[in-house]
């Protein structure tokens, strides 16, 4: 069974169909939706994405206020309309390769809500690629383990490219995240 995948380009509004492979029943995956429609960003030359009702709002990179004694990847605080957003550098966190800061670097500052506590949190990203809605049937499980194997809910085939699907509510868990690096 073959379900449809469209992408949409956030610098323009054009939208084309991209046919996707159905392997695993993307309802079965804690915290997805049956379709959802996801933000996906660049990481070196990889493709990762979060759910877009995640996304608080993506801005453009500027040095955030350091925290002292802070892990690497923990590159500070922003204000955020007078809320406190720590920010976590993606490529230093995974490791994947050196952190370069140029200007198509963004922060996608998320939000994750549970019964018990709103959290926000800033991921530093080399660029945002598209919005890619996604069908039912189309999550493939995680393989292998790595430093991002934590944080994966599955991974996507969008076009001739596989997206690791990242779960909000761990990498917003900074507890868990800093637990992890001890």
């Amino acid at each position: 069974m073959e379900s449809e995948l469209k992408t949409h380009d956030l610098t323009s509004e054009k939208a084309s169909p991209i046919q996707g492979q159905a392997s695993l029943d993307y309802a079965t995956q804690e915290g997805v939706s049956e379709s959802a429609d996801f933000l996906s960003f660049k990481l070196e030359r990889e493709l990762y994405g979060v759910e877009i009702k995640d996304v608080e709002e993506i801005r453009v990179w500027e040095r955030p206020t350091p925290i002292p004694h802070a892990p690497e990847f923990v590159k500070g605080v922003i204000n955020l309309r007078g809320m406190i957003v720590p920010v976590v550098d993606l490529r230093c966190r995974f490791g994947v390769g050196q952190s370069e800061y140029l200007p198509s670097t963004v922060v996608i500052v998320l939000r994750f809500e549970s019964d018990e506590s709103e959290r926000l949190m800033g991921l530093v990203v080399d660029a945002v690629s598209d919005v890619v809605s996604q069908g039912n049937n189309d999550l493939y499980p995680s393989v292998g383990q790595s430093l991002v194997t934590p944080y994966l809910q599955g991974l996507l085939n969008v076009g001739d490219q596989v997206m690791s699907l990242l779960n909000t509510e761990e990498l917003l868990n900074l507890d868990r995240v800093l637990e992890r690096e001890s």
